[in-house]
This record gives structure tokens, C-alpha cells and sequence, in this order.
């Protein structure tokens, strides 16, 4: 049963690192743009670590961020 599901899992857990993986939209960038510049300065132009930073902000994030942020995995 667990052999099973270890290639279900496997394929859940690459699909969700692409989607963070993936460059933000116009938009999502348009959405977060004051927030990052806010919260995150230090990271502008290391898109790994920006993702990090307003993840690990979310609660301080505007409320279209934060969707961005939470549509994204985070």
C-alpha cells in the first residue's frame, strides 16, 4: 500500500516546488510590489530567497499579497 502511494507523493511534492518555482505574474508582482519593497528589500533580483522572506512575513502582508503569497504554497 505505501510503495503505492510513494510515486503519488513524489509527483504532489515536484508539483508544488514548480509552482514556487515558477516567475510571478504581472500581476502577483504588481500585488506584492510594496510588500516586498517593505519587507523584503534585501532580496530584489534572488527570487528563492524574496519567496522566502514574504512567506516568512505573511501575516504582515497587504491581503493581495498574501494571496499571491498562499496561492503560490506559502
Amino acid at each position: 500500500m505505501i510503495r503505492s502511494l510513494l510515486p503519488a507523493l513524489a509527483l504532489a511534492a515536484m508539483s508544488a516546488s514548480a509552482a514556487l518555482a515558477q516567475a510571478p505574474t504581472a500581476q502577483e508582482r504588481a500585488a506584492c510590489r510594496s510588500d516586498a519593497t517593505k519587507f523584503c528589500a534585501s532580496f530584489i533580483g534572488k527570487p528563492e530567497q524574496m519567496n522566502g522572506c514574504l512567506r516568512d512575513n505573511k501575516a504582515k502582508l497587504s491581503d493581495s499579497c498574501r494571496k499571491v503569497v498562499e496561492a503560490r504554497g506559502g
